[in-house]
């Protein structure tokens, strides 16, 4: 996969996944107001954005509808081994630390991919890279809070885990988009991240949610949060990576925090703190670095 041709519209597409991945608080409060755990919210998300890649897939690119047989457990890591563990083992975090940790902790994804794209694909370790790295990591450190109260060998153990599933998206995506188009790849990781969300959610506890929830709201509000966080950012991001390399993918992915913070401030009306701003900068910064041609 030639990664030097269109970089720049690679690397929009990646931000665009960011910024959405970004909106994903706004909706996830307003679903566990009305009763809904985080891996309830996680399930619906995957459930819903299955069946609507799927029915999308099967009308605009039927002949590449289906996988082969051998690429079965490719498709595995990257829906459960991937996307499904990662949001588990996030949630599991957050219970067991704060959350400004915990998030620190799943920003750790862009030096697992890094090291990662290294040693599979031999992406260089450029300087700017690596720059542009601690850049990213540092702003996200400060966006999230200077945190390490209530860190324990678990709960790193499982924030480390969130990272590095996270960061697993993007080399699996990568091997899987060698093979299948971009639609493809992102309808079959949905199909079994559901698969798996539904043997892992409390099934029941959904089905007295949905019975006590305000009528009609969750019928607008989950496939709003679906579309918005969980198809139109997956399948943005699963495109970027046709036309960027993993490493600098998941740099600019680190622009979900900064999007989140700033709708925190504009939408929630959350007062910013100078580290939080410094944050910003510092991740807008590394994003400069990495495409030093976009000055605007």
């Amino acid at each position: 996969m030639n990664f030097n041709k269109k970089t720049g519209s690679g690397s929009l597409l990646i931000l665009l996944a960011g910024t959405f991945w970004g909106s994903m608080g706004i909706f996830s409060r307003a679903m566990n107001r009305l009763g809904l755990t985080s891996p309830h919210v996680a399930m619906v998300r995957f459930v819903l954005g299955a069946l609507i890649f799927a029915v999308v897939l099967a009308v605009t690119d039927r002949a590449h509808f289906w996988i082969t047989r051998r690429d079965i457990p490719l498709f595995l890591g990257l829906g459960i081994g991937s996307v499904l563990f990662f949001s588990l083992c996030y949630f599991r975090a957050i219970e067991l630390m704060p959350l400004a940790t915990a998030a620190i902790l799943l920003y750790t994804s862009p030096i697992w991919v890094m090291l990662l794209s290294a040693l599979l694909f031999h992406e260089r370790l450029t300087a700017r890279k690596l720059v542009a790295l601690a850049l990213a990591f540092g702003g996200c450190v400060l966006v999230s809070g200077i945190s390490g109260g209530g860190l324990s060998a678990a709960g790193l153990l499982v924030g480390l885990g969130a990272g590095f599933g996270y960061a697993m998206y993007s080399i699996l995506a990568t091997v899987a988009l060698r093979r299948y188009p971009p639609l493809t790849v992102t309808t079959w990781t949905f199909v079994f991240a559901a698969l798996g969300s539904l043997l892992v959610c409390d099934l029941p506890g959904f089905a007295t949610v949905l019975r006590s929830a305000p009528a009609g709201t969750l019928l607008w509000l989950i496939p709003v949060a679906t579309l918005i966080t969980a198809v139109t950012p997956y399948l943005s991001y699963t495109k970027g990576l046709q036309r960027t390399e993993p490493g600098r993918a998941a740099i600019l992915a680190t622009v979900e925090p900064v999007v989140a913070a700033l709708f925190g401030v504009f939408i929630f009306h959350e007062r910013p703190t100078l580290t939080a701003l410094v944050g910003i900068a510092l991740v807008l910064a590394a994003i400069a670095v990495l495409n030093p041609g976009a000055r605007k």
